[in-house]
């Protein structure tokens, strides 16, 4: 595993974490359709929830934020269209974000920013 997919997993494992521990039951890790994936599909309240999450090393030019693009957006969006039509699900979809960055193997810190969406992502 490359130092890039280290970062990604342990970015993911914290994100889980964190979901669970804010009353999110997690119903898919890394669910694809075609070529696209969502990171974490959770599930609270009467909302299900496409989580993308971006994790970067700590002080990188960029932040975990500024790495979504429209190409990406665009994806996320036609693979929870998919994951809703296939599970025929009555839940409300919402799209977040959890932008963590890391030191080494440490989360220096995890931002969840619900209903991404709506604030220009």
């Amino acid at each position: 595993m490359t130092e890039k997919q280290q970062r990604g997993a342990l970015g993911e494992q914290a994100a889980v974490e964190y979901l669970r521990q804010n009353g999110f039951m997690i119903v898919e890790q890394n669910w694809r359709e075609g070529k696209s994936e969502i990171d974490i599909i959770a599930l609270r309240y009467d909302e299900l929830h496409f989580v993308e999450v971006k994790t970067r090393k700590a002080n990188s030019m960029t932040s975990p934020e500024d790495a979504i693009n429209s190409q990406k957006l665009r994806a996320m969006r036609r693979a929870a269209s998919a994951y809703m039509a296939q599970h025929r699900l009555p839940y409300e979809p919402r799209f977040s974000l959890i932008a963590i960055e890391v030191a080494g193997e440490v989360v220096v810190s995890l931002r969840f920013i619900e209903d991404a969406l709506q604030y220009g992502w």
